[in-house]
């Protein structure tokens, strides 16, 4: 694939978040970085110059929040993440993250995703494991299901950046099945330090491999959903994964509703207003 196509879809996806309202887009700056080199380390013709002209034009107005920048890379050389702020604790763990060799997982992995949002969340998302997008990126929850998990998040009166969201494991399993038991166990360890630092007053477990992992229950995620459950003293909400919703599983679009119900609870939980508009499957 060409520079131009890659940067044409790029200008897509952008576009497709300004329509969403998002006002930040979370990049690895490695892609960015990668993103800027010419192709093969072959010079880039130069584009001619627009001509000059004397008619005065008019004063743009001032960006508005749907049309502000959007890609806020984190500086070059700094550490992936740093768009978002961390912490030297965080840090560790997320270099320890990218050296495990504890399962097989590792073997196939193009980038760990440790996770990633506010160091100092009230909330957590926390979902099963890695897709495509995610090994490609080393960022949770940035392919199709990502893209739902963010409008739910902005229908909550949120932002990504006001969250943290990450996975019960941190390499993607072959062809996306589900993590194998030894593998969230070997997992599990580094999500269970990073909420010890991050110190959530929520997590919301998407999924019943997220449930599983976290507090090994054998009960499915239909009867469990909308409970309020705790991991190691921090309330839990079972929902459904978005990329469930995306399958239209069960019932389909009535899951939008019971997720969103789910969702209204956590707000109220955390003391925070519950917006009237609810969303749809769009």
């Amino acid at each position: 694939m060409s520079l131009d196509h890659i940067l044409n879809d790029l200008a897509g996806h952008v576009q497709h978040l300004i329509d969403e309202g998002e006002t930040t887009v979370e990049m690895n700056p490695n892609l960015l970085r990668a993103l800027r080199q010419p192709s093969g380390g072959v010079p880039q013709p130069q584009r001619a110059a627009a001509p000059t002209t004397t008619r005065a034009s008019p004063q743009a107005p001032p960006p508005s929040p749907r049309t502000a920048p959007l890609i806020t890379p984190a500086t070059a050389g700094a550490a992936p993440y740093a768009q978002f702020g961390s912490t030297p604790q965080l840090d560790a763990i997320a270099a320890r993250i990218a050296a495990c060799q504890n399962c097989t997982l590792c073997q196939k992995r193009t980038q760990v995703v440790p996770g990633q949002g506010n160091p100092h969340p009230e909330l957590v998302f926390v979902g099963e494991g890695p897709g495509e997008d995610e090994d490609l990126q080393g960022l949770a929850f940035v392919g199709r299901a990502g893209q739902l998990l963010t409008r739910m998040i902005l229908a909550m009166g949120l932002a990504r950046e006001e969250v943290w969201i990450g996975n019960v494991v941190k390499c993607r399993p072959p062809g996306n099945r589900a993590p194998a038991p030894e593998e969230m166990d070997a997992c599990l360890p580094y999500l269970r330090e990073q909420l010890t630092q991050l110190k959530p007053k929520v997590i919301v477990a998407l999924g019943a491999t997220a449930v599983k992992g976290l507090l090994n229950v054998p009960t499915g995620i239909t009867k469990l959903r909308g409970q309020w459950l705790q991991f190691e003293g921090i309330d839990l909400m079972p929902t459904f994964h978005p990329s469930y919703l995306l399958r239209g599983g069960g019932e389909g679009k009535a899951r939008y509703w019971e997720v969103w119900e789910d969702l209204c609870a956590v707000l109220q939980k955390l003391g925070r207003p519950v917006p009237e508009r609810k969303p749809g499957k769009s």
